[in-house]
């Protein structure tokens, strides 16, 4: 090598093995290098075993990936992008032309859209059921029926369902069809639990995903998904899929998630207190007619989250009085100082979004009120308090 252009590509020299720190290093590559021709013809990454191409994993990817796993109590795990493309990879991997998936109609928007826009046109069908009624689910499985989402809290309205009970219709159905047909596997968003709240495989789900963007990462600042599984052949299925739809994450966007599941416990309970206290508080104000919190007795599933939960994340959402209008509401938001107007949640910044209930559900919703749902970041509770009180007479005005 005479040019320094090819000195500097090739260059000979290694730093020593044996360096440890408290962050995992971080691997960037698309190309890998094999040391032998033998090496790249046999050389694996479905089983963690070595690196092929970048797509498919870096020392980096499977480090989280198998962090992520004990998090949820699985054993695999499938990094994508964001949590939706997480709810469209399970969707791609377990459904055919024909099938029919079941969806609870509280669950995450963006789910209940890829369904009705995406895989109708790939000849898959859906149908809503209601979550708090596990005999609704049971009387809406059919012989084309392969897939049941879970969600835990609902989205939005942060209603707790009884998961046990719901997995166990889809059981009672498998047992049914049994040797006759396809099983029905069940999924859970398990975004909002993020592994802490319970754990999603005790109750017996087949798969757990989660928006690695929320609690895991918790900076606001990356988006991520992950796809767990504790059955093998359901996570190779996955991958797959994974393979096939070209699905990676960056080396930069890792990193970050495993620097934030180093606070995640602390972050989740700091958050789960003061969301309880601000909940608590907005019951007792002027023009609230029900404050919707899994812990709150009251908020639909309060029974079963007490019976099933350790915990409780961000969220709480509040109803107000069928007399204020939407324009009032909207004026309350836009007094909050602290709190500021965005989507996502469980950064360090508190959130705030008004919803259209109504517009996104096919059951009726009991409530002729307008709803703010709000996510609770790091900031003191007595601040955020303030801040509510400041804004309240927007209300009124």
């Amino acid at each position: 090598m005479t040019q320094l252009s090819t000195q500097l590509i090739h260059h000979p020299y290694r730093a020593p093995e044996g360096f440890e720190a408290v962050a995992p290093g971080v691997h960037k590559a698309s190309t890998v290098i094999f040391p032998k021709v033998q090496a790249l013809r046999t050389q694996e990454w479905k089983d963690k075993s070595g690196y092929t191409y970048g797509l498919h994993g870096t020392p980096t990817t499977f480090v989280l990936e198998e962090r992520i796993a004990t998090l949820e109590g699985g054993r695999f795990c499938a990094l994508v992008p964001s949590g939706l493309s997480a709810v469209a990879l399970v969707d791609m991997a377990f459904l055919r032309l024909g099938d029919e998936l079941l969806i609870p109609d509280n669950a995450y928007g963006p789910n209940k859209s890829f369904a009705h826009v995406e895989l109708a046109a790939w000849g898959i069908t859906h149908r809503y059921y209601d979550p708090q009624n596990p005999s609704d689910l049971a009387a809406k499985i059919g012989p084309a029926t392969r897939l049941v989402w879970l969600e835990a809290a609902g989205s939005i309205t942060l209603e707790y369902p009884d998961l046990p009970a719901l997995v166990a219709v889809v059981q009672q159905a498998n047992a049914a069809r049994q040797g006759t047909t396809r099983g029905v596997l069940t999924v859970l968003d398990n975004t909002w639990g993020a592994g802490i709240a319970f754990n999603a495989f005790d109750m017996g789900v087949d798969v757990s995903m989660q928006a690695l963007t929320k609690y895991p990462s918790g900076g606001a600042d990356v988006l991520m998904g992950s796809v767990v599984t504790r059955d093998e052949s359901l996570h190779q299925q996955v991958l797959m899929t994974h393979m096939r739809l070209g699905l990676g994450v960056s080396g930069n966007d890792t990193e970050l998630v495993l620097r934030g599941l180093s606070t995640m416990a602390l972050r989740y309970a700091a958050q789960d207190a003061a969301t309880r206290a601000l909940a608590s508080w907005m019951q007792g104000q002027s023009g609230v007619a029900q404050v919707l919190h899994p812990a709150l007795p009251g908020s639909p599933g309060h029974g079963v989250w007490q019976r099933d939960a350790k915990a409780a994340a961000c969220l709480f959402s509040v109803v107000f009085e069928s007399g204020i209008a939407q324009r009032q509401i909207d004026a309350f938001c836009d007094s909050l100082r602290l709190f500021k107007l965005g989507w996502s949640w469980a950064g360090p910044i508190s959130l705030c979004a008004p919803y259209d209930v109504p517009s996104i559900r096919t059951a009726p919703w009991p409530h002729a009120g307008g709803l703010v749902r709000f996510a609770v970041g790091l900031e003191a509770v007595c601040d955020l308090q303030a801040d509510l009180a400041q804004a309240l007479p927007a209300l009124f005005a």
